[in-house]
């Protein structure tokens, strides 16, 4: 089946929100209440490095993408019952045109910013991320959930489901004060707190830092590019078909 087929089976891109969906929302609803009740979190000395409260929780990016990665897909099942997922629509409701810019400039370059960063860090030295102290209170799954899986789904989308780009200057702009956003608030949480959200951040001086956060900034914005580059390229015969029928 190709992707053409796949995108006209409305019954096949819904089942996929749903998983996506019912994934992300079950993650979020674990990390922030089930996890605090295990037995080895309860009785581990290191319980400390897990997030207990939701302003602990909502210091991390992967965190804030979760919720972008729910929001997404809530967006997108309301869009496949009352939307409509037409490739280039004379007038597209109002819901799916947020949909698109969702997706755009937050949930793909976010996305995958967190699991390839995320990742690489992890395989030069996984103690500056996720130390292995953890393993035996943060199941593994949900570890998947928070860094995997949401690149796995927003990659699937990528190839399920059209969506018009902003202009290019309007959705780099978004992109670039969410990050800048999230930015300053890790630097206020040093402020009152004293740590790093990162432990890689505490290993870095003061002019590393700052090549790493704009390196982290970069590479985001790039990836914005590279979804818009790559969104264009997969869809590219399918909006030509669409316009020369549509005329």
């Amino acid at each position: 089946m190709t992707k053409v087929e796949l995108y006209k089976s409305r019954v096949f891109v819904t089942i996929i929100h749903l998983c996506a969906l019912g994934q992300f929302a079950y993650g979020l609803y674990y990390s922030s209440f089930e996890i605090q009740r295990s037995y080895k979190l309860k009785t581990s000395p290191n319980r400390r490095l897990v997030p207990e409260s939701l302003p602990q929780k909502i210091k991390l990016l992967s965190y804030w993408s979760l919720i972008i990665q729910a929001l997404y897909y809530i967006v997108s099942l309301v869009n496949d019952f009352v939307g409509t997922n037409e490739l280039t629509p004379k007038k597209p409701p109002a819901v799916r045109r947020f949909k698109d810019w969702l997706m755009a400039t937050l949930a793909f370059p976010v996305a995958i910013n967190v699991g390839v960063t995320f990742w690489t860090l992890y395989a030069i030295d996984r103690e500056l991320v996720f130390p292995k102290v953890l393993d035996p209170v943060f199941p593994s799954w949900l570890n998947h959930v928070l860094h995997t899986n949401i690149v796995v789904f927003i990659v699937l989308e990528l190839f399920i489901s059209y969506r018009s780009y902003p202009k290019r200057s309007q959705g780099l702009a978004g992109l670039a004060i969410f990050m800048g956003a999230y930015l300053v608030w890790i630097h206020v949480v040093k402020h009152y707190s004293g740590v790093w959200v990162y432990p890689v951040l505490e290993v870095l001086h003061l002019p590393q830092r700052i090549l790493f956060f704009a390196a982290v900034v970069g590479f985001t914005l790039s990836l914005y590019l590279l979804g818009e580059f790559l969104n264009n390229t997969v869809w590219a015969k399918e909006v030509k078909l669409a316009k020369r029928k549509a005329n």
